[in-house]
């Protein structure tokens, strides 16, 4: 199971979705072995202040696809009953981004929406 996210990768993540803000931001997570190192965004993702919504036939063929990540406008990083319905439709690990979009406002679950624990890594390719 994939335990290390990118602090790079959050520190776009955060930034994109302070930008997005009202609406939600979201992309896709891709892993370069055991760490989450890289955004996807999908063409056609509709973002708006409740949801953002992705476009999953757009998406590659792709195995390195590792879970998606996408922001709440509002300071809960908790995953909604329709956030753990598509947690379980794609990948493994899902991270939520909120309000006020740093380093402590983010959290990680698996496809149950049960919340993991990602060490944060400097990671090069």
């Amino acid at each position: 199971m994939l335990r290390r996210v990118a602090r790079d990768l959050l520190e776009m993540a955060i930034e994109a979705s302070r930008d997005s803000h009202p609406n939600e931001f979201g992309a896709l997570l891709r892993r370069n072995g055991d760490v989450i190192d890289e955004l996807l965004l999908l063409p056609g993702t509709i973002s708006g202040t409740d949801s953002a919504l992705f476009r999953l036939h757009m998406l590659p063929i792709d195995p390195t696809v590792a879970g998606s990540l996408h922001s709440h406008p509002s300071p809960h990083p908790y995953p909604s009953d329709a956030d753990i319905e598509f947690f379980g439709r794609l990948g493994e690990v899902h991270i939520i981004v909120a309000s006020p979009y740093n380093m402590r406002s983010w959290r990680a679950y698996d496809r149950r929406g049960e919340p993991l624990e990602l060490e944060v890594v400097r990671h090069r390719r």
